[in-house]
């Protein structure tokens, strides 16, 4: 298979100094020495003619982000292949890996499919099955399917080049997984411990999940579900080393956390550096 071009998003100013830096893809393209397209809009004019004059047999679409136009999803020969982030049609959309941490998920996976003009609609070609450990947060799981989809992709390529892989329609319960919202970010104290937990996990490393201490903004890294009595929010066990703080149903013991302007720290630094007493709370706004 010959790669003949790799379409990424534009360069963007990162970092403190706001410096134009390339993406990881552009970065691996060029060290390959393959061409690299940057439109800042699918539709803008030119694009499909470039894309339509390379005569692709496929175009492969890995977290993209953004739609393509019916005219490139039906440019290639044997179609544009979507490596998607769940077992579909489970976590449809632009989050499947957040969502699927975030619900509690034991098994998630990735699916090669045909892209259609839906939204992961398409009828599907490859999957494969994946355990979530009880360890994986948003970050860790994203490597691990990341190599699963590397895995599956020529397979998929080969089998539809050689018409050995027939694809087949979507079936079973829907579901989707959307974009990500600052409000989803927010801890809600009242829900039971264990699903506080799923979501630390599901949003980890970013966009985070975060609560405040006296006014100050705390990114919880990591936390555990335990069980217990305790109003929710307020502390309720402090030692050198441990911070439990009620929730809905049960506690939730603070791992690790980032407060506002620092780097991640284990609970016993953070404990050192701040006096935390029974009783204490830790808001879910800005009070």
């Amino acid at each position: 298979m010959e790669v003949i071009a790799v379409v990424t998003q534009p360069d963007k100013p990162s970092g403190r100094h706001q410096k134009i830096t390339f993406s990881p893809v552009k970065e691996e393209a060029l060290r390959a020495g393959i061409e690299v397209l940057q439109p800042h809009k699918l539709k803008e004019p030119g694009f499909f003619e470039t894309l339509k004059r390379m005569e692709p047999d496929f175009i492969v679409v890995v977290a993209y982000g953004r739609i393509l136009p019916g005219e490139i999803i039906h440019l290639p020969k044997y179609g544009c292949i979507n490596l998607h982030a769940s077992l579909l049609p489970k976590y449809r959309g632009a989050a499947p890996i957040n969502h699927a941490l975030i619900h509690g998920d034991k098994v998630t996976g990735i699916t090669s499919m045909l892209m259609d003009e839906g939204l992961d609609t398409g009828p599907m070609l490859l999957t494969r099955k994946i355990p979530v450990s009880k360890e994986d947060t948003a970050g860790t799981l994203t490597e691990k399917l990341a190599c699963e989809a590397g895995e599956i992709l020529m397979p998929t390529l080969k089998g539809l080049a050689e018409g050995t892989l027939k694809p087949v329609v979507q079936h079973g319960q829907t579901s989707y997984a959307p974009v990500l919202q600052k409000a989803d970010c927010c801890i809600d104290w009242s829900m039971p411990a264990g699903e506080i937990e799923c979501k630390i996990r599901g949003l980890c490393p970013n966009p985070g999940t975060y609560c405040f201490f006296k006014g100050m903004r705390i990114k919880i890294m990591r936390a555990e579900a335990l069980q217990g009595l305790g109003k929710p929010g307020f502390v309720t066990t402090v030692t050198k080393d441990k911070l439990l703080i009620g929730t809905g149903l049960g506690l939730l013991s603070i791992v690790e956390l980032q407060p506002q302007g620092k780097s991640a720290m284990l609970i016993r630094a953070f404990l050192q550096g701040h006096k935390i007493e029974e009783g204490m709370w830790f808001s879910e706004g800005n009070e």
